[in-house]
């Protein structure tokens, strides 16, 4: 089971890379265009996406920032959020590996953000919803590369396995 996690944390991080790549050639203006998406533009897509992974990270291990919304834009240039979500891609990486079997079988609780309750869910399928979620936002940012005109990069699970570093996890 760990090496599954392991492999979606380095899958997390390769995709990351391959939609700021792509997004690092928006201008501001399309960067924060309204394009339809779940929270609007590529700017509050991305800012989301770090925003969640902040706040599962805090439940998680206990330590950093936890923002109190959803749909804050800590970063609402480009550059500071690209430096944040690399970190934060490295910190998830770094902590899927420090675990093993029993921390994935475990239990862990938290407090949610949206109606404030405690939640007490065992660590393995929260991680399956945490890479989940992820990987359903990059849709949403992929989206807005296409609404834009732009090349969206290809971002299926397979096409990391089949490159450098996924091909351990093939």
């Amino acid at each position: 089971m760990k090496q599954h996690f392991a492999m979606m944390a380095a899958y997390n991080k390769w995709a990351n890379a391959l939609v700021y790549n792509a997004a690092a050639n928006l201008s501001e203006e399309e960067f924060n265009r309204q394009a339809g998406a779940f929270f609007g533009s590529m700017c509050g897509t991305l800012n989301h996406v770090l925003v969640a992974d902040r706040i599962w990270m805090k439940r998680f291990t206990g330590e950093g920032d936890a923002p109190a919304q959803l749909d804050a834009v800590p970063f609402p240039g480009f550059n500071k959020l690209r430096a944040a979500r690399e970190a934060e891609d490295d910190r998830i990486v770094a902590w899927i590996d420090t675990l093993d079997d029993a921390a994935l079988a475990g239990r862990f609780t938290y407090m949610t953000v949206t109606d404030m309750r405690t939640v007490s869910q065992r660590l393995a399928p929260a991680l399956a919803h945490y890479f989940n979620h992820q990987t359903h936002h990059r849709g949403h940012a992929h989206m807005v590369l296409t609404v834009l005109g732009k090349d969206a990069p290809s971002l299926d699970l397979i096409y990391f396995q089949r490159s450098g570093d996924g091909r351990r996890f093939a």
